[in-house]
Parts: structure tokens; sequence; C-alpha cells
């Protein structure tokens, strides 16, 4: 047959019939982005701006198939993820992307999020990862014990995973934890001889700080890998243990949990805070450093689940702070001194994915980690680096003192 009038394929018959589909769907995108802009490539070999009527970041992002612009709108960041994996769509640098999303989410709206469908069936999923004792040590084994020969590869010296401070941009990663680490002890108040109980303990790091400075920590994690690598520092005063947080006893002079409660979930969250008032004694600080995301969009991502809940952090939910904040009250805890520092973590964020990106180069990641896996936690860095350079993710630092 002459290529002249030879048939259309299937798939080029079902772009031809379903791209005035898609466009409108660009067209709802193109509507919610007040700031910042989307130059697209489209698989009809069109190009389309959408948004640049004000600044803000600018994405490059070239769709393959129209098949990850139903992804998107049907399943959300889910969807997103798995149709980047799929080779969907692509882009040179991905943290414009989820900038965009979050710092226009109220314009949005619920274009980018999962529809009821994708919606029931993710909860039905993650029903099964709710934090109670059993499901929280499950949970946390599937992130925590990933290996320490895994992230001793791209976290710096000091092994902590949280949001550094940085004193100016070019500050090595190192220097900024520490001084994070250093404020958590301050906000503590705690002297030489006094002991503080530490909520998710990490690989030590502020546990490491405390016992320089003559302080005893009850430290806490429901990492075996953790606990196994903070028992063998043996730090003067330091006793670690793999406990959950609400079977301690006892009372301290402070507590220290730093980035733990966003494993805790929403149910829990007042056993959580029941726990600090009821180990802490009177005029006690308890020092909290959390993740939190914007009240404008909170009940519609806690009534979802999204990538990270899916995919990297199973059981994990960020903090609704003034939902949050009611229930320390309630409970007896004074909420002061807050210090919201979310641009720090889009840096710290930035210099783990340097680092990683090193360390896959290199040849240095465990080899069971394959590229997929590789792939996975390059999108989960950038992911959390948007959502935080976009201003709907947010990082604080909080004093809770027991009236």
């Amino acid at each position: 047959m002459d290529a002249s009038v030879r048939q259309p394929s299937r798939a080029g018959r079902f772009s031809g019939l379903s791209a005035p589909v898609f466009h409108r769907i660009l067209d709802r995108i193109d509507a919610g982005l007040v700031e910042g802009a989307i130059e697209a490539t489209l698989p009809d070999g069109t190009h389309r701006l959408l948004g640049g009527r004000a600044d803000g970041p600018v994405a490059i992002v070239s769709v393959r198939r129209w098949r990850a612009l139903w992804r998107l709108v049907s399943a959300g960041s889910i969807g997103w993820y798995e149709g980047w994996e799929a080779g969907d769509w692509s882009s040179p640098n991905l943290v414009p992307i989820f900038d965009l999303f979050m710092r226009n989410r109220v314009a949005l709206g619920d274009t980018a999020r999962a529809k009821r469908g994708a919606k029931l069936a993710a909860r039905v999923f993650h029903a099964v990862r709710r934090n109670d004792r059993r499901g929280a040590r499950r949970n946390i084994a599937a992130h925590y014990d990933l290996g320490n020969d895994f992230y001793r590869e791209w976290l710096d010296e000091t092994l902590t995973y949280s949001s550094a401070i940085f004193a100016q941009a070019d500050e090595p990663l190192a220097e900024a934890q520490q001084r994070k680490l250093d404020v958590i002890l301050d906000r503590t108040a705690a002297k030489a001889g006094e002991r503080v109980l530490e909520i998710g303990c990490g690989w030590g790091s502020f546990a490491a700080t405390a016992a320089a400075a003559g302080v005893h920590v009850h430290a806490l994690t429901l990492s075996t890998e953790q606990k196994e690598h903070v028992a063998a520092r043996a730090l003067p005063g330091v006793a670690v243990s793999l406990t959950d947080y609400r079977d301690v006893t006892g009372t301290f002079d402070a507590v220290a949990s730093i980035e733990m409660v966003e494993a805790v979930g929403e149910a829990y969250w007042p056993a959580y805070l029941q726990t600090i008032a009821r180990v802490l004694k009177p005029g006690g600080c308890a020092a909290i450093q959390y993740i939190s995301i914007a009240d404008d969009v909170f009940d519609s991502y806690a009534g979802g689940v999204d990538f990270i809940q899916r995919y990297v952090f199973p059981g994990g939910l960020l903090l609704s702070e003034s939902r949050f904040r009611r229930i320390a009250e309630a409970n007896g805890l004074e909420w002061h001194d807050r210090h919201a520092f979310g641009l720090d973590y889009a840096e710290t964020l930035r210099q783990w994915r340097d680092r990683f990106d090193a360390a896959a180069r290199e040849g240095r990641l465990p080899p069971r980690f394959d590229a997929r896996f590789q792939r996975l936690w390059r999108f989960y860095l950038m992911y959390c680096e948007g959502g935080f350079r976009g201003g709907g993710i947010d990082v604080a630092q909080v004093t809770l003192v027991k009236r």
C-alpha cells in the first residue's frame, strides 16, 4: 500500500481522538498556574506554555504519551511518579515541577490530586499500614532498615537524616547539621547530669551532642539497624533501646524528638503528646522538630495517599500544625518559640541528592539497590525539595513546656 494512503495505527487514531480531551486538562493546569510556568512539549509535536503570568519557577516537561496526563489527574502524585517511571513524561529537573504544584496548590484545586476511585483504592492499601505498635515497627523497618551501609553513603558524616540549619548557602552540610543539633539541645535546657528522653534517635547524632555536654540520654528507636549503630558507638551516658514511645516509663528532665512525629499518624498524635506530658517533669521542656503541610490542603492530603506514603515511607503523615498544637495544649504542653526554616530543608535535600547521585555514579550504593530503586529515590528527594521550595510544606522547631 502506498505510504500516502496508509491507515493510521490504533495508537495513532487514539492519540488523534484523545488529544482534545488532554488539551482541556492542560487548560485546567494553565488556569491554575498563578505563579511560574511549564514549557511543555506534547505527544502531537506541539508546544504549550502553561502559566507564565507571574514570576516563579519554570519547569521543562516533555510529555511523550497522553496517558501521563490521565495518570496525573486520576491518581495524583502516585500516578505522576508511575508515569515518569514508565517513560510517559520526562524533565531535565523535577524540582521546579513540584515547586509549581505546591505554590499553586490553591488555584490548581484537585486538578493534580487523586480522584475518588484511585483515592479509595490507595486508602484501602494504606489502611493495613496503620501505626499501632506492630504496624509502627513494620513501617519504620521498611524505610530505616534499608541498611546503614545505604544511608552512610549519602548522608553527611554525622549520619543525620533531618533538616539542617544553614548559616549560609555554601556551608558544609555537617556544620549545618551540627548547628541544628546544638539548637535542639539548647531548647531542652538540659544540664550536665540530667536525663533526656529522645523519641526517635536516628543514628545517634543528637545523643552524641548531648553526651558531649554531660547529659544522659535514653534513646528510643524502632529500627534494628539504628539501634545496633547507636549501641556500637558506646556513647557515655547514652542508653538505646527498641522501644515504642507509648511504652516509655519513668520521668525525664527533658524530651527531644527530631522529625519522628511524621511517622506517628494523626490518629496517634494524642498518644504521642500524652507520652511527652506524662514523662516530663513539671516545667520540663520538649524540643520538637517537625514537618508540616499547609492547613489549606491538609484535609485533602490526609484523606488520600501520596507518592511518599505509597512508595517510600509507609504510615507517614505530615502534621497539621494547628491541630497538633491544639492537642499539645490540651495535654498541658505550652507552645513556645516556633521557628520555621523550610528553605533550609530544600537545601538539605539538594545536597543529599548531590551526594546520592555521586554515590550511585561511583558504584558505592549497595548492589541490592538496583537502577529502578535509585530512580525512585531521586524522584523522592526532588519531590520533597520542590514541596519545600513551593512553601506548602515546612519544617519547624518548637519548645513544649509542661505546665
